[in-house]
């Protein structure tokens, strides 16, 4: 009798999704403000325009150079953990194997099952070092590019955000009347990108988009409002 096929669909973009999130968020929220704040003070679209760029520049920068800095610091965190258990397994095995037993142990597993499983995986010191930093430790081998994408995503989502809020005052050199559309524009592209966030991560997607819009939206007044009172 034909079965149909066992496909498991597991969602593993966590790290890609959390940087858009990250420069996303940031990208829609603070140019806004910037250029809210600043409409208050000047008329000219052309300057809010000017300073929204340059801000959005800077901040992509600084956002991307943060992910690369979080990401080699996890890199070389692994990388000084894996040291460390090589260390041990070479100096203590025996402490180590027991360790291993214990791990096994947690899942129900008696000592006599786990006794062959202990010997054979203490013949492979790279397997056993690399076991014990995933299930002793909690920590997944880093993607040795992952700096330099984390980097480029959050950067790219930073300015994607941040041209969202900015467009209505390349459309009219009115500052006020491109401050009203700014304001619908980021809370609906908000919207929409919580609703795309729930759809990727699992979360219901209408759920995920109101809590974005919320959030968000929170983010966005409370700058705006900063910004207002340092431009009066």
């Amino acid at each position: 009798m034909p079965t149909t096929p066992h496909v498991e669909k597991h969602f593993t973009a966590g790290a890609a999704i959390r940087d858009i999130v990250i420069g996303m968020s940031d990208g829609l929220t603070v140019p806004f403000a910037l250029a809210a704040g600043l409409t208050g003070a000047v008329d000219s679209a052309a300057i809010i325009l000017t300073a929204g760029f340059a801000e959005i520049a800077a901040g992509s920068i600084a956002m991307g150079l943060g992910g690369y800095l979080a990401a080699k610091s996890d890199a070389e965190h692994y990388a000084s953990e894996l040291a460390r258990e090589h260390h041990e397994i070479g100096h203590t095995p025996e402490t180590e194997r027991e360790e291993v037993a214990m791990i096994f142990e947690s899942y129900g597993l008696t000592e006599a099952e786990v006794a062959p499983i202990v010997e054979a995986l203490s013949r492979r010191p790279d397997s056993w070092a690399e076991f014990m930093m995933r299930y002793e430790l909690g920590l997944e081998k880093p993607d040795p590019k992952r700096a330099l994408i984390s980097a480029l995503t959050i950067a790219g989502a930073y300015i994607a955000g941040g041209i969202i809020p900015l467009a209505p005052y390349m459309a009219t050199a009115n500052a006020q009347t491109a401050l009203i559309y700014s304001a619908l524009a980021t809370l609906i592209a908000l919207f929409i990108f919580g609703y795309i966030k729930g759809r990727f991560t699992g979360m219901k997607p209408l759920r995920s988009a109101f809590q974005t819009l919320l959030i968000g939206g929170l983010a966005a007044a409370t700058a705006y409002g900063i910004a207002r009172l340092l431009t009066h």
